[in-house]
């Protein structure tokens, strides 16, 4: 290759005249984006009446530990047992490392590219072929060595959307990290809830299988009395058996809740039997915060990481727009070409480049097309962005419906319980007594237990609700104090400045 010698001026009028044909065909427009955009934007919380499902409280938002209020000091050890190095938890992991390479691979793009290289090439030239004597038929060496350097300019700005959405995609996989986080220690504690509501029966069964027995050992002295048959008898044991059935079959639930437990904690199975029983306090109660539809858009990490996609989607369209544009990319080397040693880092052996280039964007069908492919990525985040909304919303006004619930049936169902428990303590004398039949004191320890066995599922079934109140609230997390905020604009928002939710139309226009 003939090295190409040019002075600076020379490059200096070719870069010139390259700037001046690109804004030419900017000027008179090699492709257009006319007609294409899009009207959707992301729903704001005082879009949707909530005041009554959703009524402020004066209540803290739930705190990172908010396990601690359960009172099981086991509970708070499980649940960071189970982030710590968690299969899920290293999959989301992955994945924001994943979308933080492509941040430096976009980063990239926006500053020159240089590069060097040296190559030594050692060749016998054919006798006869193209080279004439002294070189055919001889033994030569080549040295080249050569650096370049490339500019891509970016005058529209396609590189930096590019790396805006980048960042943005990075945010929205921390987002997805914070709420895989936050679903794991719920999953936890509502697994663990479910294990202590389990034992909780299972001290049910034991007190009905002492009860049971101290009616069998009536009926026994009854039966050498006179006063009962074997008839009463079996019925007696009959009924000690079926609560010994159902006290078995507790026990196996308990054992498949820890393995449960072993598989959210990323152990195997033998984790689970060493899991002490638990001690939950079933009372607590979480009040709610005011103005919370609001501030849940800053509290639930999965609406976080919607509003993110959306920011993401617009800087695809400023991308896609900019291919509308034309393309100037500067390039220019210089090295070193020679036979041989003797004459290689000569002036004569020079060789210099300089290869300004301009793309132009003709094949306007095909930018239009993945312009349109864009806008309808855009609409489909913004509906799942509201979709998110909408479903955080009717979560939490769910759960406090159901609380509300379960705190009337308690009510009831403790009065039951007090009413039946007396009825079968009258009874029993009563039969002891001889005063009435062992058909009533069966028909009253029925009742009695069925009440017993609803209290202490609606107690626990309540402290379930607690948990998943305190998820749907976002189980701690805070964007602002995470750096994932952002407003309308796609800037980021201070932790002392509230995140105001504004309709997202840059990207439409």
């Amino acid at each position: 290759m003939k090295p190409l010698s040019l002075s600076a001026p020379r490059a200096t009028r070719l870069t010139q005249r390259a700037a001046a044909v690109a804004v030419a065909l900017v000027v008179t427009g090699c492709a257009n984006y006319s007609g294409i955009s899009s009207d959707k934007q992301i729903s704001t919380p005082d879009q949707y009446e909530a005041t009554q499902s959703i009524p402020g409280q004066g209540g803290q938002w739930p705190k990172l530990d908010w396990a601690n209020q359960f009172g099981d000091p086991q509970l708070p050890k499980l649940i960071d047992e189970a982030l710590d190095d968690n299969p899920s938890i290293v999959q989301a992991q992955a994945r924001l490392a994943k979308a933080s390479s492509y941040i430096e691979t976009s980063r990239s793009a926006l500053y020159p590219k240089v590069n060097g290289s040296y190559s030594w090439t050692r060749e016998l030239y054919s006798a006869n072929a193209l080279f004439p004597p002294p070189y055919g038929g001889t033994w030569f060496s080549e040295n080249n060595v050569l650096a370049s350097a490339s500019w891509d300019l970016d005058l529209w700005g396609k590189n930096r959307a590019r790396l805006n959405q980048a960042v943005s995609q990075e945010k929205a996989a921390e987002a997805d990290m914070q709420q895989a986080r936050v679903t794991l220690a719920a999953s936890v504690a509502r697994t663990y809830n479910q294990l202590a509501l389990l034992y909780a029966l299972r001290d049910v069964t034991q007190r009905e299988i002492a009860n049971r027995e101290n009616v069998g050992r009536i009926t026994n002295g009854r039966v050498t009395a006179g006063l009962d048959t074997n008839v009463e008898r079996r019925t007696a044991e009959d009924n000690v058996a079926t609560s010994q059935t159902n006290l078995s079959d507790l026990d196996g639930q308990i054992e498949s809740v820890r393995y449960q437990l072993a598989a959210l904690l990323g152990k195997g199975p033998d984790r689970g039997p060493q899991i002490a029983n638990p001690v939950i306090n079933p009372n607590v109660n979480v009040s709610l915060p005011n103005n919370v539809p609001v501030n849940l858009v800053s509290r639930r990490p999965d609406i976080v990481a919607a509003r993110w996609q959306v920011e993401a989607s617009t800087h695809n369209i400023k991308e896609a727009k900019a291919e509308f544009f034309p393309d100037i990319n500067l390039a220019a080397g210089f090295g070193f070409d020679a036979f041989g040693w003797g004459r290689f880092l000569t002036n004569s052996s020079r060789q210099i480049q300089a290869e300004p280039a301009i793309h132009l964007p003709f094949d306007a069908g095909a930018l239009r097309a993945q312009l349109k492919g864009r806008y309808a990525d855009f609409e489909g985040d913004v509906a799942n962005y509201n979709q998110m909304l909408t479903n955080a919303m009717n979560d939490v006004a769910t759960n406090i419906s159901s609380i509300r619930a379960v705190d009337k049936q308690m009510s009831d169902a403790q009065h039951a319980l007090a009413a039946a428990t007396s009825a079968h303590n009258l009874a029993v004398v009563r039969y002891k007594a001889g005063l009435s039949p062992q058909l009533q004191v069966l028909t009253a320890d029925q009742n009695r237990l069925a009440n017993e066995q609803t209290v202490t599922n609606l107690r626990m079934r309540r402290s379930d609700l607690q948990i998943a109140l305190i998820r749907s609230l976002g189980g701690g997390f805070d964007a602002t104090d995470s750096n994932l905020a952002i407003d309308g604009s796609g800037q980021k928002v201070s932790a002392r400045t509230p995140a105001p939710e504004q309709a997202t139309k840059q990207a439409a226009n």
